[in-house]
């Protein structure tokens, strides 16, 4: 199989003009999209956060409900409004769909000849998701280059990613760990999307960005585009930019952070981290897996699991002789420069977009952003680094 995910330039030479989607049309498209065969994940309420989950019904969109985020801090909150899409990002991301938290790969069986290996196979998924950010698309194109495109092809992710259709929500605001505006990776819908809406009171502005999406876009019941339909969403798509108070001067870092290797800031940000893993579980970029043959009770079949793992683990730099990096100090030095430096010599690009997952969720509020600037700024360190 080989990869047949359009081009950014085969997308742009295709898109239209924007059209408008009655708000009253919506369900038209969920039910089109199930119709066609599609599992759709969308946003909805469970557990106190807004979470990626299958729906059917515009009726299990989390209409009204908007999220409070800092550092540490996760919080639903009511909006004055019945916006089905006025939120930032929770604690779920796509990845998890397309790169799955634990696949069975190869399944060894004993039979009277001796040990039979075959490889698993994986069931054809398709997926239609709906209300992905442009964070999340530009995280998205990152495991793009991970799993498709930097000379290993990973089959999962591959045939997940081939059927997967993405209808992107542009954001209207932003939450207070967002800082996609530094990483260039929104809070706008450039490319990488199907279709492409922007939520208005009373519908959705359509941008098509893909021949599956122009095809889909064909048979739902699109009006054409006013002129103060177009200039309200961008009036509400400039108000997400306005959103967004943080910063992180994303060049100075690249160039800076892998210098201060033993800057004192390491020790000061390992006395708080807790190497629970939590930032890399939510990011939608981070790929770090373990592989265990695991035997059934009878030791007649061995399956050969992989899952998620991360590089917060003591064990997971574990070679013969114990752990490379031994301490949290080594750990989180080696996540936060991977991240931020070295991922854009591996695979060309950043490993963040910005989406503020990390700040949000560690429980202790340690924030990527802080650090990385504390580490890069510091006078005393860049006369250090001269000596």
């Amino acid at each position: 199989m080989t990869n047949t995910l359009p081009t950014d330039t085969e997308v742009a030479g295709m898109t239209p003009a924007a059209s408008f989607l009655p708000r009253s049309a919506l369900q038209t498209l969920l039910d089109l999209l199930l119709g066609q065969g599609y599992q759709v994940i969308g946003p909805r309420l469970d557990q106190g956060a807004i979470v990626y989950d299958s729906l059917e019904r515009v009726e299990d969109l989390p209409a009204g409900w908007t999220e409070e985020q800092g550092p540490g801090l996760y919080r639903l909150q009511r909006r004055d409004d019945d916006a089905l899409f006025g939120y930032a990002v929770g604690p779920h991301s796509w990845k998890r769909f397309l790169f799955p938290p634990q696949v069975n790969l190869m399944r060894s069986q004993q039979t009277d000849d001796g040990w039979r290996m075959s490889e698993v196979v994986q069931p054809v998924v398709r997926y239609a998701f709906l209300g992905v950010r442009a964070c999340d698309l530009a995280a998205i194109a990152v495991q793009d280059r991970v799993f498709l495109q930097s000379g290993f092809v990973d089959k999962v992710y591959q045939q997940r990613r081939e059927q997967a259709l993405l209808i992107a929500i542009n954001c209207t605001m932003a939450a207070a760990t967002c800082f996609c505006t530094s990483m260039g990776s929104g809070p706008r819908c450039q490319q990488g999307y199907d279709l492409g809406l922007t939520e208005l009171p009373s519908g959705f502005v359509v941008e098509v960005g893909s021949e599956r999406g122009a095809a889909l876009a064909a048979n739902l019941p699109l009006e054409p585009l006013q002129d103060e339909q177009d200039q309200a969403a961008e009036r509400a798509r400039q108000r997400a930019v306005d959103d967004i108070g943080r910063r992180l001067d994303r060049d100075r870092v690249q160039t800076v952070l892998r210098e201060r290797l033993q800057h004192p800031q390491w020790d000061a940000v390992a006395e708080r981290c807790l190497s629970c893993a939590n930032c890399t579980l939510v990011c939608p970029t981070c790929f770090c897996t373990s592989v265990d043959d695991v035997t059934n009770l009878t030791d007649q079949e061995v399956i050969r699991e992989r899952r998620w793992d991360s590089c917060f683990n003591f064990d997971f730099s574990h070679i013969s002789g114990g752990p490379v990096r031994d301490q949290t100090r080594s750990r989180y030095r080696q996540w936060l420069t991977h991240k931020l430096t070295t991922w854009v010599d591996q695979f060309g690009t950043s490993g963040c977009v910005g989406c503020g997952r990390c700040i949000t969720w560690c429980p202790v509020g340690i924030d990527l952003t802080v650090e990385a600037t504390l580490i890069c700024q510091d006078q005393d360190a860049d006369a250090e680094t001269r000596s």
